[in-house]
Formats: C-alpha cells, structure tokens, sequence
C-alpha cells in the first residue's frame, strides 16, 4: 500500500511539474505577444528616444516625465512595475488627455489582454 500511495504521489508531482511547465509556457507566449502589440501601437509614443526638436522624449514619455517629474515612477511603460491590467484597459479603450483611445478593430481584446500581461510582468503585486 505504501509503494502504491509514494507511486501516486509521483505521479502527482509529476502532472503538477507538468502544469506548472506548461502555465510558465502559456504566460511566457502571452507576454511576447503582447511584448509586439506595445512595439507596434505603444513604443512609437511611450518607447525611449527623442521626440520632435526642442523634446528630449517621444511624446507620451515626454508627458509622463512631466507627470511623474517629483516621482520615481519611470516615463517609459515597459520600465513601470506598478501596471495593472484594469488600469492598461481602461486607459487604451477610453484615451486620456492627448492620447487617442484604440477601438477593437484596432487592439483586439485578446492583443489587449497580451498587452496587460507585458506590461505587468514586472509588477509583484497586479491585481
């Protein structure tokens, strides 16, 4: 009976191994998806480099510099580690200030949600 009950035990430890194997692969594909949604619809505004002349950043990390000027929040969004994935919805479907929002024929739901799952991969704690 014991060699039976270590057997199952293995062999849960194994699915469970499996499984976690597998969610680690799942999460690691959405966040490269959405790593080449940000690169296409995001970086252009939010990336590093310089913006028009007289600006030292692209226009939405220049925003956010003077946002965050008195913070120690970072300007450019895949540097942030406190995004969460309601917060990254609600701000690309209803804009804010000068940027636009972006319709679904635009970011689907599914390239919006690999979105959120790149730009919280630094965030301990999203919710």
């Amino acid at each position: 009976m014991k060699r039976f009950v270590s057997g199952v035990a293995l062999v849960a430890a194994g699915i469970g191994t499996a499984l976690h194997a597998q969610e680690s692969a799942d999460r690691a594909a959405r966040v490269e998806q959405g790593r080449q949604v940000y690169e296409y619809w995001c970086e252009p505004c939010h990336g590093r480099g310089l913006g028009l002349p007289g600006f030292g950043a692209l226009p939405g990390t220049h925003q956010l510099q003077i946002k965050y000027r008195d913070t120690d929040i970072p300007a450019v969004l895949d540097e942030r580690t406190d995004l969460v994935p309601a917060f990254i919805e609600t701000i690309v479907r209803q804009g804010v200030s000068f940027m636009p929002q972006f319709r679904k024929t635009e970011i689907s739901d599914d390239d919006l949600d690999a979105l959120s799952a790149y730009l919280t991969r630094n965030n301990p704690d999203k919710r």
